[in-house]
């Protein structure tokens, strides 16, 4: 039942009820009806409506213009159905320990559901007023091997999309078609198409994988992309847990009204983008978006260091029975593993961005996972650790081995995923592990137990056998499979956080 029906005395937000709501909440400074679409973004979860769409908000609210968003849901009609009574409108909601700041964003036009009418959204797509197509698909929506981040030919939406190319599934196949019809026929603008998600090189890992598919349909296509349609590399940082139950209930009790759209977010917002684009863009630096010639350092300062943090907090902290981010923190031997990971393993490897102290930036860090309000489940964190892993940790693991440097914490994290994705926790219940390689890792565990006991190094053998996560040089690393057998044996025997503490005295 819809907090909608239960709770009948309060107004849902809408466009109508909107200046009716504002008494708590900010509202959107424009006209949203004189305001034409300029975006099309494809995969509009809560971390798009949480971050690009309040750059977005704001650059409208100052500057005006046509950059309003039309949304596109990939997979399932559930955002479509909590923003379309609200005609796009929902509320942001920043939380921290203290105080939470409410605001309606007004800057998503309507959003239309991908498996529903895939003609619609094409057809948005190759509108002349499209000047951007943004992307948040997760990693598992480019349909790539993480390993190598070469498309993935054989994956069932690319199969789809090659026999069917009028009628697309995938976010490729969708690129790829609006921009045959646009070369095709002549449309201009070019759109740019900014991948927002984390991705080595988003934009040029985007670039190449669209390349890859539309050279199955058509090389001269392919070429044409490649020379025609910018790809901006991009980074963005935001914490966005999922939206529970209860934080439209503290809504509905703050602000006065109902509103089964709203996200939840930190106060903290990073965006660096290449400043490349074919047809214009909003003003988004007048609101702290970094425009610059080389995304590559803070990008990959993000992508070892915050995401990789995280997906360490995930894994281990779920098997030692925490399932809150705030609460790992809490944790003295936790907050100190994941202190000397970032310091002495991740930072490095990494040049220091231009106006970013990587020490001080880490430390934030520490203090923004801290952030009790949020409450960001670690299992939120621990989904599709097939597709992250190979980015957060695998290349850093793989840089230290290369210059004989130690990877203690870092194979610690990684002897967490495959103790994780087993499928049971330390208590022995089963863990719900939401994973594109689930099945294959679960048959692996399964096939590693020998005469009741798991053997952990035919595990490692197996794990490592999975060549869309690990390429044949790590495979083959004797050194780190050994590193990683001495963890996952410690954590087998006597759990994580006995193990955590057992390295921090070994020290």
């Amino acid at each position: 039942m819809s907090l909608q029906k239960s709770l009948p005395r309060y107004r849902r937000l809408s466009a109508a009820t909107l200046g009716d709501c504002g008494a708590r909440a900010a509202v959107p400074g424009y006209s949203r009806d004189e305001a034409g679409a300029g975006i099309v973004h494809l995969g509009l979860g809560a971390f798009h409506r949480a971050h690009q769409a309040v750059y977005t908000d704001s650059a409208m609210a100052e500057f005006g213009g046509d950059w309003k968003i039309l949304g596109v849901s990939l997979r399932n009609p559930s955002v479509r159905d909590r923003l379309k009574p609200q005609n796009g409108l929902y509320t942001l909601a920043e939380m921290n320990d203290r105080v939470t700041n409410y605001r309606i964003i007004g800057s998503i036009e309507r959003v239309l559901v991908a498996r529903e009418d895939p003609r619609a959204v094409v057809d948005a797509m190759c509108a002349g007023s499209c000047r951007i197509v943004s992307l948040t698909t997760t990693e598992k929506g480019y349909c790539h091997d993480p390993a190598t981040g070469r498309l993935n030919a054989e994956h069932a939406g690319i199969r789809h999309d090659r026999q069917r190319p009028s009628h697309p599934v995938t976010a490729l196949g969708f690129i790829t078609e609006s921009l045959a019809i646009r070369r095709e026929k002549g449309l201009l603008p070019v759109p740019t198409i900014l991948c927002c998600d984390n991705l080595p090189s988003n934009g040029d890992t985007l670039r190449g994988l669209v390349a890859e598919f539309a050279a199955l349909r058509d090389p001269e296509l392919a070429a044409w992309i490649v020379a025609k349609v910018p790809f901006p590399n991009s980074m963005v940082d935001r914490i966005v847990p999922a939206t529970q139950p209860e934080d439209i209930e503290r809504l509905r009790e703050v602000c006065g009204y109902v509103d089964e759209g709203a996200v939840k977010t930190e106060s903290f917002s990073q965006w660096v983008i290449e400043d490349r684009f074919a047809s214009g863009r909003p003003p988004w630096e007048a609101f702290g978006v970094d425009m610059v010639e080389d995304v590559a350092p803070f990008e990959l300062a993000k992508l070892r260091l915050l995401n990789g943090a995280h997906s360490a907090i995930a894994y281990l902290g779920y098997l030692a029975g925490y399932r809150y981010v705030h609460e790992v923190i809490a944790d003295a031997v936790f907050r100190g593993y994941l202190r000397e990971l970032m310091r002495e393993e991740i930072i490095p490897t990494l040049a220091e961005p231009q106006g970013l102290e990587l020490a001080v930036y880490a430390d934030e860090l520490l203090k923004r996972f801290a952030n009790r309000a949020l409450r960001h489940k670690v299992q939120q964190i621990a989904m599709d650790g097939s597709q992250k892993i190979p980015q957060r940790w695998l290349a850093t693991i793989r840089e230290r081995l290369r210059s004989g440097d130690g990877i203690d914490g870092l194979a610690l994290a990684l002897a967490g995923w495959i103790r994780y994705v087993v499928g049971y926790d330390e208590t022995g219940a089963a863990i719900d592990v939401q994973d594109p390689l689930a099945d294959a890792c679960k048959q692996i565990g399964q096939a590693s137990i020998r005469n009741g006991v798991l053997d952990t190094q035919r595990l490692i053998d197996g794990i490592f056998g999975l060549d869309a996560i690990f390429a044949p040089d790590l495979a083959r690393h004797t050194s780190l499979k050994s590193t990683l057998g001495h963890w996952l044996g410690l954590m087998l025997a006597k759990g994580v956080s006995s193990t955590l503490k057992l390295r921090r005295s070994g020290r």
